[in-house]
């Protein structure tokens, strides 16, 4: 997993609630054996809309999703969270999530935010007015810039997931740093043990 300090970037206003893990990536794309290719099944069913916001040239290139309420729930499928990252996405900005879309972001490296649904539709509107507008996801300082809006908001992070982001530590990274513990661990257990 690699560090994230700052994110900045343009954001994609998805104004839909209670999108569920299946509306993120359909159980269609879970067969594949390898954990790549997934960008082309973000919101699939959804994509064959015309005015389907991934389909608006405005928004090419963001980095940054910003969602309605209720984000990611359904299944614990980390495919999800595979989709949006290899689509282009390092963050997603929404009101709530549900638990374990939440964990499985902070496991791979996507920066969950939580903020107010009157400052998520305040981003919207800002998104919308002008498609470049600028957003700065702050993971030291636990705040969303949005200048062209006057928003600088603070977001909720356990300080060990925080951790997790500023060091680029995934499990084994968070394991491996006990590497010492674990040997003295192992090396005075009874012999009879080892």
């Amino acid at each position: 997993m690699k560090e994230v300090h700052v994110i900045t970037g343009t954001g994609v206003p998805l104004k839909r609630s209670d999108v569920d893990t299946d509306q993120i990536i359909p159980a269609v794309w879970l067969k594949q054996v390898e954990r790549t290719g997934f960008e082309k099944g973000l919101f699939s069913a959804w994509r064959d809309e015309q005015d389907f916001v991934l389909n608006d040239e405005r928004y090419a290139g963001a980095n940054i999703l910003v969602a309605g309420p209720a984000f990611g729930v359904g299944s614990s499928r980390e495919h999800a969270v595979w989709a949006i990252q290899q689509y282009g996405f390092d963050a997603v900005i929404a009101p709530s999530y549900s638990d374990i879309f939440f964990n499985n972001c902070t496991k791979n490296g996507l920066v969950p935010v939580t903020l107010p649904e009157t400052t998520v539709e305040a981003i919207w509107a800002a998104i919308e007015a002008d498609p470049q507008t600028s957003i700065v996801v702050d993971v030291e300082r636990l705040a969303v810039e949005v200048p062209a809006a006057g928003i600088d908001a603070g977001f909720p992070m356990p300080s060990d997931v925080q951790h997790r982001f500023l060091n680029g530590l995934d499990d084994i990274g968070i394991t491996l740093g006990k590497a010492a513990a674990i040997d003295s661990y192992e090396a005075n257990r009874p012999a009879y043990l080892r």
